[in-house]
């Protein structure tokens, strides 16, 4: 039987900082059985575009990314902060709200046309994976979707992102 997935994150008021309400996802990986129904449903929603691999993005990307990865049966790219790749690397800037930031990836990550489906926990401005999108584009390979425990609908990354196949398990 199916759990609601959303009654097992927690709500942290004014963290990090006052006014922001955090979406804490350690409740939810805790409970095995729920854990695995999220990586179930998304690897579900994912199946038929048949990627031929999946990136994470740095860090809980990874807990998600990985085991869907795992379930294909196809390579798992890390995209990691500035500086934390030990090989030769292809680096895309994003903006914050104050300043901008960096993330990279291996430039023999990806294959030229290899169907890439790209992962995280939670997807809010989305400019961290419009980053990671360019990332991958840069070397030739196909976002074919977008996959995300969580989606803050009001913070407008759908818009951002248009055109975009996003998937969600749960929206707030």
């Amino acid at each position: 039987m199916d759990r609601d997935l959303a009654k097992l994150i927690r709500d942290i008021p004014d963290f990090p900082i006052q006014g922001i309400l955090f979406r804490d996802i350690t409740t939810l990986l805790k409970d095995g059985p729920a854990f695995k129904q999220a990586i179930d449903q998304l690897s579900d929603k994912l199946r038929d575009l048949k990627p031929d691999k999946i990136v994470g993005i740095e860090s809980r990307g990874f807990i998600f990314g990985a085991p869907i990865s795992y379930n294909f049966g196809v390579g798992f790219v890390i995209v990691r902060k500035l500086g934390k790749l030990p090989a030769e690397t292809i680096t895309a800037e994003y903006e914050l709200e104050y300043g901008t930031n960096s993330v990279e990836m291996h430039r023999d990550a990806i294959s030229p046309g290899e169907r890439v489906v790209i992962v995280d926990d939670l997807l809010a401005t989305g400019g961290t994976t419009q980053a990671t999108i360019e990332l991958v584009e840069q070397l030739g390979g196909e976002v074919v979707a977008l996959a995300f425990l969580i989606e803050l609908t009001d913070l407008g990354a759908r818009e951002y992102l248009e055109g975009r196949n996003i998937v969600t398990l749960i929206q707030y």
